[in-house]
């Protein structure tokens, strides 16, 4: 089989657990190249060069062969889209992207052409039976779980995945884990922002590709009466309540984004939440037997899911109905449908 090493403490631990399962470990590191707005020979990249010697080092130690996969070219096509995803008025997740077209996409067509049976990352989040066929669940550490991110996994690679990582009970285990197997990343921080965002300023990254976005414009109230300016509509998030620079006596969230007008609309909390969203680009693990049906949905990765009424649509879209009003649901997340633990599937809210 082979893993996706990052030099991270997770893939490095995944590495050993899978040793002492008994598989034959390959490791690869994916490269995608230098971060956003840097220019070559830059230190600031998506595959650091302290990553790919970590994820050498580890390999070394467990005296494993350590490829590397260039997905330059590839990765190049979702930050397009996120840059693209802010310049329409919503806010995208790029990681979801990565790990459906690269990380479990084109590491699963390099598994095909080396005749690899599996693949394998060090994700928080398990891979497990539901009636015979396999599924993704939620990890052990729910503080850490992930599954959220694979909703867009292709169906026919699922059986294929293997996720040591997700069995675990907190982060604490891995790392300690990690010094069982005598890994010096066993303190190694985990990773807090977009990988090719610089300095996590992604407003930077669109005055280089969509200056459109960061057009000064009018910040209004649901009532359509202007509050103040604002100078880009590219910098607010549905839900935002920081960094708003408007007094209205009570706490405003931003509430609709209008990229054609540039107006940026503010709400009470209130007004932030709804009960319905839409979906588009359904990927379902799990094919839906009913045309409707409960469930819990999950609208980003810090949401722990809501109770809700998924109508299919067609094959592609859904709508979900929330028992209750939902804080923030926001155009260009996934909206994840889960039962129970078990990912069903789910589609990007539009």
């Amino acid at each position: 089989m082979i893993l996706a090493m990052s030099g991270g403490v997770d893939s490095s631990v995944a590495a050993g657990l899978l040793l002492r399962e008994g598989y034959d470990v390959t490791g690869v590191f994916l490269c995608m190249g230098v971060a956003a707005g840097e220019a070559e020979g830059s230190d600031r990249a998506c595959c650091k060069p302290e990553d790919a010697a970590d994820a050498r080092r580890v390999a070394n130690h467990f005296d494993i062969p350590l490829h590397v996969l260039n997905l330059r070219e590839e990765f190049s096509r979702i930050i397009d889209d996120f840059v693209a995803e802010y310049a329409a008025g919503r806010t995208p997740n790029p990681c979801v992207h990565c790990n459906t077209l690269l990380k479990f996409g084109r590491f699963v067509e390099l598994a095909d052409s080396l005749g690899v049976e599996f693949v394998a990352t060090g994700h928080h989040a398990r891979r497990a039976e539901r009636n015979g066929k396999p599924v993704i669940t939620r990890a052990a550490d729910l503080a850490k779980d992930q599954s959220y991110a694979l909703f867009g996994v292709a169906t026919q690679n699922v059986g294929r995945i293997l996720l040591p990582i997700g069995e675990l009970p907190d982060k604490q285990a891995v790392r300690n884990l990690a010094e069982e197997f005598g890994l010096d990343v066993h303190d190694k921080p985990d990773s807090q922002e977009i990988c090719f965002v610089p300095d996590d300023d992604y407003t930077a990254l669109l005055a280089a590709r969509a200056p459109e976005a960061l057009k000064p414009g009018r910040i209004l109230n649901t009532a359509g009466e202007e509050l103040g300016r604002h100078d880009g509509y590219g910098r607010f998030t549905i839900g935002q309540r920081r960094g708003l620079k408007v007094a209205a006596g009570v706490p405003m969230y931003v509430t609709r984004i209008d990229p054609d007008s540039g107006d940026v609309t503010l709400g009470t909390r209130e007004e932030a939440c709804s009960r319905r969203l839409r979906a588009d680009g359904a990927n379902w693990h799990v094919p839906p037997e009913k045309s409707q049906f409960d469930a819990v949905v999950q609208i980003r990765y810090n949401h722990r899911g809501a109770p809700a009424r998924v109508k299919i649509l067609d094959e592609q879209s859904f709508t979900v109905e929330f028992r209750e009003p939902v804080h923030a649901i926001t155009p260009g997340q996934a909206a994840v449908v889960y039962e129970n633990d078990t990912v069903l599937g789910g589609g990007w809210i539009t």
